[in-house]
């Protein structure tokens, strides 16, 4: 490997690496078990999943086997494992249980970062006041989980500014990470820095629209043009512009070639002119390409 993996600075003298290995649509138990290996061979030190993705099992077993295998050279403290409340757990008792049943199928005794995977509740009304409720009693929850070492950092995902506001009313702990969609084309700079701004670091998923900017169904010269002054791959470049606006990145991909193409994002460093070009994206055209968190009351 010809650089160093970055690391971004959380309160409390944590110290996430700034790229992980995202798993969301992974379901195949054996694949999962390959992807997580072969990342961790590539240099990954951080592996993102969540209950909604059924995946934390197959997880949990790569992870074992790493663990237990002395040529990867890896021990627990090394990986940095996070892990999201599914909408169907919100609320207090509900929230605890779903941490347990998360660390029993991770096969983990602590995690390193949990998140509440959607302002939202399954089932209720996008406007139902009851929601804020439920975010709170999740929240606080979470924070009793933190007390007791279960888990070291806590946080949010698609959590809006009006989100993140509410919790300065009944947050003892402030979330460590707001990790929400950011590309191009879903620029939510706005939502960036107000993160920031309180402390929260901001992580990235679908950081390549789902793939679609990558594999031709939204096409950007300029993305190439960058790309090739580079010598990089247009992911790279996707990457390595979400990490210069301070997010922390998390790029999924079955193929071990992508998985270290991906992870070398790390080695380029954009031009104040490249990064222009690039934010320009989103003057002519957006596009979301997951869920839509605005709707939440």
């Amino acid at each position: 490997m010809s650089f160093t993996p970055r690391i971004t600075q959380l309160r409390d003298g944590l110290r996430i690496p700034t790229v992980g290995l995202g798993t969301w649509q992974v379901t195949n138990k054996d694949s999962m078990k390959v992807i997580v290996k072969d990342a961790i061979k590539a240099g990954y030190r951080h592996i993102d999943t969540a209950t909604v993705y059924t995946n934390e099992d197959a997880i949990g077993d790569a992870l074992q086997e790493v663990f237990s295998d002395d040529s990867y050279g890896v021990k627990r403290s090394d990986i940095w494992v996070t892990s999201k409340l599914s909408p169907s757990h919100q609320g207090y008792e509900s929230t605890i249980k779903a941490v347990h049943n998360s660390l029993a199928k991770l096969k983990l005794e602590y995690l390193d970062m949990y998140l509440i995977h959607w302002p939202g509740t399954t089932n209720l009304d996008p406007q139902d006041p009851q929601l804020k409720t439920n975010r709170m009693e999740s929240w606080r929850a979470l924070e009793e989980l933190k007390e007791k070492k279960l888990l070291r950092a806590i946080g949010v995902s698609n959590y809006q500014i009006s989100h993140l506001n509410e919790m300065k009313e009944y947050a003892k702990v402030l979330p460590y990470v707001n990790q929400c969609e950011f590309h191009p084309l879903l620029f939510s700079k706005q939502l960036v820095e107000h993160t920031q701004s309180l402390g929260i670091a901001f992580e990235a998923y679908s950081s390549l629209g789902e793939g679609n900017l990558v594999n031709g169904t939204y096409k950007f010269p300029v993305l190439d043009e960058i790309a090739s002054k580079h010598g990089a791959t247009v992911a790279q470049v996707l990457l390595c512009w979400g990490m210069q606006h301070g997010a922390i990145v998390l790029p999924k991909s079955s193929s071990e070639l992508r998985l270290i193409q991906n992870f070398a994002c790390q080695k380029f460093t954009l031009s104040e002119s490249d990064m222009a070009a690039i934010d320009n994206i989103s003057s002519t055209q957006t596009k979301r390409f997951c869920w839509d968190p605005t709707k939440i009351l």
